[in-house]
């Protein structure tokens, strides 16, 4: 591990974990909590990969870790069958509608990146399709069985922008869907779906078709993601470290990087992948290396020295606050400002503050302000009656 990176904080269980995916020969001392470690590696969702390595050194794993590996594996083999097969009648049904549909995420990532779905977890099924086809695929599932599991609320058409997915669950099947219209949350510059969908790549996976990112895009979207969750489970980075090892144009990828987002992001998975898990680094990928991305590296250390969980409400007050401040940090001058003047943006709480009839929505741009600071201050005063 590069020694630049403070780690003396993370715990010894995951550090173990480091050293079981870098395929190190583990020293294991007696003061390994094989409970945490059971959960670390759910946390992180790394089980998968994890479960063949302590088979390699099954003499320095308790019994009881060796077994209970082997029964989330095969647990995870089955899901990740199910939500293949879902995803094929997904594409199936989508692209008979002419529908074009990229994969996202799931069983196609799996075999894209480890060759065998059953080496990766994934929870649902996300999707990217034009965001002009959106009714007629949230109807096409609704035939089919699913139900809408969220409702966004909106001021002035917001929606199309500050979101990015919508989530649908099958009842009986218990798989969740998410249908992206965009890659990440707004606001921000993304590449049209006509572009991804010509640079897209078939999966070997299914029979029938189905269609996923192309690699330099896809690294590019899996570097995002992970940034955005401060790359708080260890799996994302494994694949960042997976597709560094993978034949890839370096040069497409910084011009994706310098055109949407910007170099220091895909500087930062670099680094966090060459440093925890010996992800090898090319002279390919120097112009992604700022002096910037070896400073958002170290604070990702954060989400790492804690099982830190961006997903589930509430998110402690002091994560919180750190998460905000790492994702400002995370941006571009120009997604700065982009992401201020949006501040300004009416939002739904303000038509709960001052409704008004829909003609007069566009009083909420000058009102917002004023709106903003009555709130503060009514809660501020709840907080003081409170204590």
């Amino acid at each position: 591990m590069d020694n630049t990176f403070k780690l003396d904080r993370i715990p010894k269980e995951l550090k173990l974990i480091f050293a079981l995916l870098e395929d190190r020969t583990p020293s294991i001392g007696i003061d390994i909590d094989w409970e945490l470690f059971q959960t670390l590696s759910i946390h992180h969702r790394v089980f998968p990969l994890l479960h063949a390595k302590v088979k390699q050194v099954a003499d320095r794993f308790p019994v009881r870790l060796l077994q209970w590996f082997e029964r989330r594996y095969k647990q995870n083999t089955f899901k990740m069958l199910r939500l293949s097969a879902e995803m094929e009648c997904i594409s199936n049904l989508f692209l008979a509608q002419n529908i074009k549909t990229l994969f996202l995420k799931g069983p196609v990532l799996a075999q894209d990146l480890y060759g065998d779905l059953s080496l990766r977890t994934s929870s649902d099924l996300d999707f990217l399709i034009p965001i002009e086809h959106l009714p007629q695929a949230e109807e096409l599932l609704v035939c089919e069985g699913y139900e809408k599991d969220d409702y966004i609320e909106t001021v002035l058409n917001d929606w199309r922008w500050r979101h990015h997915h919508v989530t649908y669950v099958h009842p009986e099947k218990g798989i969740k869907v998410e249908i992206h219209w965009r890659l990440h949350p707004g606001p921000g510059k993304e590449p049209r779906f006509h572009e991804l969908w010509e640079r897209r790549k078939k999966s070997v996976l299914t029979s029938s078709p189905v269609y996923l990112l192309g690699r330099e895009d896809l690294f590019v979207f899996l570097v995002a993601h992970g940034a955005r969750h401060g790359w708080s489970r260890l799996r994302w980075l494994v694949d960042i470290r997976q597709m560094m090892e993978m034949e890839m144009d370096w040069k497409r990828v910084c011009q994706l990087f310098f055109t949407y987002h910007h170099p220091h992001l895909g500087g930062q998975a670099i680094r966090l992948a060459s440093c925890l898990l010996d992800a090898k680094v090319t002279g390919e990928m120097n112009p992604l290396l700022t002096k910037r991305s070896v400073k958002l590296a170290n604070q990702a250390i954060f989400y790492l020295e804690d099982m830190i969980n961006l997903h589930t409400d509430p998110v402690p007050k002091d994560v919180s606050s750190y998460h905000a401040r790492h994702l400002f940090a995370l941006m571009s001058f120009n997604q700065k400002v982009l992401h201020v003047l949006c501040l300004l943006h009416p939002l739904p709480e303000d038509t709960d503050t001052l409704p008004l009839p829909k003609s007069l929505h566009f009083l909420y741009f000058p009102l917002r302000p004023l709106l903003w600071g009555w709130r503060k201050t009514r809660k501020n005063e709840i907080s003081r009656g409170l204590s």
